[in-house]
């Protein structure tokens, strides 16, 4: 009898040391799966949706053209488009403090919704941050993370949102930049109003998203200016051909649109810049 109770002690106490050892061992895995979250191993959205190509793609000003998001660790995917002779592919790199893409923004954005709602033309923004300093509060990188916010949460809104930010464009050498609480309050009179928005706004949650960005552009020689060999914003293309007219005149830029459209004629497809 003394044997077989210290048998059944024995194995009762494998039993608790199991027990306590996978015990541990779960909450080991808990942590761990805590801490892959907090350095950007989790499932979620490091890159935004709608912008596959590193900017978002409209095809009518409340119309955008929903991708996936970049994969961890990828680079993006050109946008392949239609040479037909008719519809004008316009891809425009811009920094949200930028003045001069405030000019060509408030010059230009009538006609070129125009054109969208008349199927001859498309428009693909990236937003990038070659502007930030300590002066305002790296604004460009925050601008452009939280209209990447936009196009994963509100793609079609994107466009309006867009003039939003440009129509309220701090000023570039005195101005703070606006805060992150007053984009939000923006986005909301336009007509934008989320939880996710707001806080992904707040967390700046596609902030590395727009540096990444930000530095292909810079380095691509193919988006550099001829003229001085150096990246700058305002950058825009139209069917693959650089714009390097004025920002305040919309009846050149307009000429050189149809210019672009009849040089690329019905030629088949095209992807820029080059992967």
């Amino acid at each position: 009898m003394r044997e077989e109770a210290a048998k059944k002690a024995k194995r009762r106490k494998v039993v608790v040391q199991s027990s306590v050892i996978v015990g541990i061992l779960a909450v080991l895995t808990v942590i761990g799966v805590i801490i892959f979250t907090s350095i950007g191993g989790s499932t979620s959205v490091a890159n935004p949706k709608n912008m596959l190509s590193g900017g978002i793609l409209l095809t009518k000003a409340d119309q955008a053209v929903t991708t996936p998001a970049i994969a961890p660790g990828a680079k993006p995917t050109p946008t392949k488009q239609t040479l037909d002779g008719k519809t004008a592919h316009i891809q425009i790199w811009l920094d949200y403090q930028c003045p001069f893409c405030d000019q060509f923004e408030t010059t230009n954005s009538a006609q070129m919704k125009q054109w969208m709602a008349d199927g001859t033309a498309t428009l693909e923004i990236h937003p990038i941050a070659i502007l930030d300093s300590s002066t305002n509060n790296q604004y460009s990188t925050r601008a452009a993370a939280a209209m990447s916010c936009v196009a994963n949460y509100e793609p079609d809104k994107f466009f309006d949102l867009n003039s939003v930010l440009f129509a309220n464009q701090p000023d570039e050498q005195t101005g703070s930049g606006l805060t992150n609480a007053k984009m939000v309050e923006l986005f909301k009179s336009a007509g934008v109003s989320s939880s996710d928005i707001t806080k992904c706004v707040n967390d700046q949650t596609f902030s590395k998203f727009v540096t990444d960005r930000t530095n292909e552009a810079v380095a691509n020689s193919q988006l550099k200016n001829p003229a001085n060999g150096s990246f700058g914003t305002p950058t825009v293309f139209v069917n693959g051909e650089r714009y390097q007219g004025g920002f305040t005149d919309a009846s050149q830029f307009a000429a050189f649109v149809a210019a672009a459209v009849k040089d690329a004629g019905s030629s088949g497809s095209y992807s820029f810049p080059k992967p």
